[in-house]
């Protein structure tokens, strides 16, 4: 998951509530540079949609996002997703994840704690601005050394710096290049503008396969 993260710094977190959107706007974000797409199993076309994006736009490594379950874990695998992500890691879900591409949520140091002793080091911290943001994450840094985190929730074009600037840091998920108004009016150009404003920001930041940035894989 460090690999992937580190190229793949900022991922568009979407929900897809019309099945016909979801291959024009991956093939969107991907233009803009941005290929790893986290589907969220919040709506009843997302699915099918990992389905249609991993079988139409081959260039996208799709995710499934807001894993609730196990057999949730076990249906978006089904359907072609490459990794998987959740808002909360219950015991069980830790226990099916094991041995794929999983970010833990996490929202404190019991639940990171927990997550690590499960072999998941790489995790995603959520809701993130309304948990104290990157001044939080800065401050668990020390004591948490190993641990490394996607921050999710709240993070947009106006904040990705601070997020980047912490420590143990390594990406970000969001959904601010994916407004919902630009998807229900099909403006592919505006969205794919919007990932490539994106993806230039956290490559003038040092992350990303244009960026510069190395932050420690020792947790690995």
């Amino acid at each position: 998951m460090f690999d992937h993260l580190a190229q793949h710094p900022i991922i568009p977190v979407i929900a897809v509530e019309r099945l016909q959107d979801a291959v024009p706007l991956a093939r969107a974000l991907v233009e803009g540079g941005l290929s790893s797409l986290e589907i969220t199993l919040r709506t009843s076309d997302a699915l099918a949609a990992i389905e249609a994006i991993c079988t139409e736009v081959p260039q996208a490594t799709v995710g499934a996002g807001t894993l609730l379950t196990a057999a949730m874990l076990e249906s978006a695998e089904r359907a072609g997703a490459s990794y998987f992500v959740s808002p909360g890691a219950t015991e069980s879900l830790l226990a099916a994840a094991s041995g794929r591409l999983f970010l833990p949520g996490v929202s404190s140091p019991s639940d990171m704690m927990r997550a690590a002793d499960a072999g998941f080091f790489v995790q995603k911290f959520f809701p993130a601005q309304a948990l104290g943001g990157a001044d939080f994450l800065r401050s668990i840094s020390a004591p948490l050394p190993l641990l490394r985190f996607c921050a999710t929730g709240g993070v947009n074009d106006k904040n990705l710096a601070q997020y980047f600037a912490a420590p143990n840091v390594i990406a970000v998920g969001g959904s601010w290049m994916v407004p919902a108004s630009l998807v229900q009016a099909g403006r592919w150009q505006d969205i794919t503008d919007l990932a490539r404003r994106a993806t230039a920001m956290s490559a003038a930041l040092g992350f990303g396969p244009n960026g510069s940035t190395e932050k420690s894989k020792d947790s690995q």
